[in-house]
């Protein structure tokens, strides 16, 4: 490595618009983010499926599936 040439690569704090806060080392300093795998609602379990204008159903009728059969 040539001397003098590479960035400062510091502690640096991710901090999460939900309060989570995580210490890493970063040569871009702090990072304030608006969403974190702590809040997130696919990592937290809350995340909803909503099934729009019937689209599951579409796909069973037009495949010949029942309920059962996709599980």
């Amino acid at each position: 490595m040539k001397a003098g040439i590479h960035p400062e690569y510091k502690t640096a704090t991710i901090t999460c618009a939900c309060g989570h806060a995580v210490e890493t080392r970063s040569t871009a300093g702090n990072v304030h983010v608006e969403i974190c795998s702590n809040c997130h609602p696919f990592f937290t379990g809350k995340q909803k499926f909503l099934d729009t204008a019937g689209r599951v159903e579409k796909y069973r009728k037009k495949y010949g599936l029942k309920n059962e059969e996709l599980s």
